[in-house]
């Protein structure tokens, strides 16, 4: 093999298809001490192993797929995606440049550093494939001497902690800012060990040349609700030509792909101006992708208020793409706070083109209507602000109570606000037990107990099948959902405490992984025998 200038890839958190559900995907949020190795690696974050002729990965995420489009559109064209585990094979004298793109690579997202802070703490699977990339790079490094460039949405974790082999941090969009950077470093240049990527326009943002993990094609980019805690300004809003998106999903279908993510931050506000739904572009979003030859179509976000605005949106995209409980959509959808006060400060925008004392109603309505689709949201909360008292987290709590009242099917995640440093609550304190208002732990435990009734009914669409997989992947969901209502009411009744007695907990070693396998053997014995 001769090898390539210019390497991208990511940690294994990032190249993977995340099992038979990419919610699944979240359990590489958890401390890895409470998750034994062979459940990462055979049904969490299994590696992508198909690599084309050349020794390319066949498949990758997307952001290595808009980065490896961004350098060939720009005349360099001497690069490959590789997946992490192919590194030792492929990377030569000839290496120049390893970049890689960087999700949560410290453990400072919100799910993550929530479920740390639940479970005792510790190092999560995403710290922990980022740091055997790490290592590995720098081994390599040593012997290579190329240059490495990091970036992408974790990028800001780095900049709080940077690891001593990385020579460039890229912060924000690549677009523009990458290819001259690689090209200074391919002709020998000095390269500031910080860079600030300039947000493209939409005929600066290429399209992908080879396949994605799910077929993921980029229809939006940004958001313009403008909510203090989040990184994306109202600025970036973009939506991509439809003949980009076409151009894209075609890509994917040459690959053998017949399931089509289309990524966005919210897909009503495709083609929207002003916050405002534009039904007859959504419409034909759909209608031409579907007609491509492709079999499902989803997408990872949505916001209540566009959903409320427009019903019939909603219902023209479950019928187009023929959405069912088995090709049901889980989409994240921000629910934030129900504390009127913690809306108008922070997203007074959240509810347009209603107001923040509409919230719930907002939230009721657009739940019912979703439901009704087969859409079954992901809501997400952000509690621990500055302020925030026991009354505002009790407005929260009756806010998700009304969910539960009307026996939606929905879940509910209240996460510790994060000062992510590229935000306007930058200066805010990291979350701790002893800052969270008392009633977080009532929250918690109300959530978290209607969570475990939802995902037990929805167990058998996130096993993703009726094969061996899908059903110790559903025994694992009905025995854990089983047996741990009382750790959440423990957090409750001790607002926070009982989570310090998990720090001593370790199952990911030779004893907890050998009892993890006899388990899941004596289940497919009894599977293949009933």
């Amino acid at each position: 093999m001769s090898g390539w200038s210019v390497i991208l890839t990511s940690d294994r958190g990032s190249f993977t298809r995340f099992g038979p559900s990419s919610v699944l995907g979240y359990v590489a949020c958890m401390p890895a001490r409470l998750v034994p190795r062979f459940f990462m690696d055979r049904f969490f974050t299994p590696p992508i192993e198909e690599t084309d002729k050349e020794g390319k990965a066949l498949y990758a995420p997307y952001a290595l797929r808009k980065i490896e489009a961004t350098l060939v559109t720009n005349g360099i064209t001497d690069v490959a995606v590789i997946q992490p585990e192919r590194l030792e094979k492929v990377i030569s004298a000839k290496t120049k440049i390893v970049g890689i793109s960087v999700h949560d690579p410290r453990g400072l997202d919100p799910v993550t550093f929530k479920l740390a802070m639940l479970f005792g703490g510790g190092k999560s699977w995403l710290e922990q494939f980022f740091d055997e990339l790490g290592d590995t790079i720098s081994r390599l490094k040593r012997r290579y001497n190329f240059k490495v460039i990091a970036g992408g949405p974790g990028a800001w974790e780095l900049a709080r902690d940077r690891p001593d082999w990385l020579d460039v941090l890229l912060l924000g969009e690549a677009e523009v800012a990458l290819p001259p950077l690689v090209r200074s470093i391919l002709n020998g240049e000095e390269v500031p060990p910080m860079v600030k990527g300039r947000d493209p326009r939409v005929e600066e943002i290429p399209p992908i040349l080879a396949p994605t993990r799910w077929g993921e094609v980029q229809v939006t980019r940004g958001c313009p609700r403008g909510c203090s805690f989040c990184s994306i300004t109202p600025e970036t809003f973009r939506t991509i030509p439809l003949d980009t998106i076409k151009r894209e999903v075609e890509v994917n279908l040459r690959g053998g792909i017949r399931n089509i993510d289309l990524i966005t931050d919210d897909i009503l506000l495709y083609g929207s101006s002003k916050l405002r739904v534009n039904h007859d572009a959504i419409v034909k979003l759909f209608t031409e992708v579907k007609r491509m030859g492709v079999d499902g179509l989803f997408w990872p976000h949505i916001s209540a208020p566009a959903v409320r605005e427009s019903p019939r949106t909603v219902q023209a995209m479950a019928d187009i793409a023929g959405y069912s409980f088995d090709r049901s959509v889980m989409p994240v959808v921000g629910l934030e706070s129900g504390s009127l006060k913690i809306l108008e400060k922070y997203m007074p925008a959240k509810a347009f083109p209603w107001t923040p004392r509409e919230w719930a109603d907002v939230i009721l309505d657009a739940t019912a209507i979703m439901n009704d689709n087969y859409i079954f949201p992901c809501y997400t909360m952000t509690i621990g602000y500055r302020e925030e008292t026991d009354d505002d987290v009790q407005d929260s709590i009756d806010l998700v109570q009304k969910i539960i009242d009307h026996d939606f099917t929905a879940w509910v995640f209240p996460l510790p606000v994060i000062p992510i440093s590229t935000t306007r609550i930058k200066d805010n304190p990291f979350p701790a037990l002893e800052r969270l208002p008392s009633k977080y732990w009532d929250l918690l435990y109300v959530a978290w107990t209607y969570n475990m009734k939802v995902t037990r009914k929805l167990a058998p669409r996130l096993a993703g099948g009726k094969g061996i997989t899908g059903r110790i992947v559903r025994y694992m969901i009905d025995r854990i959902f089983s047996s741990i209502e009382w750790f959440f009411r423990d957090l409750k009744e001790t607002k926070g405490r009982k989570s310090l007695e998990f720090s001593s907990i370790n199952i990911n070693n030779v004893r907890g992984t050998i009892r993890a396998i006899m388990e899941l053997g004596r289940l497919a014995f009894k599977s293949e025998n009933t």
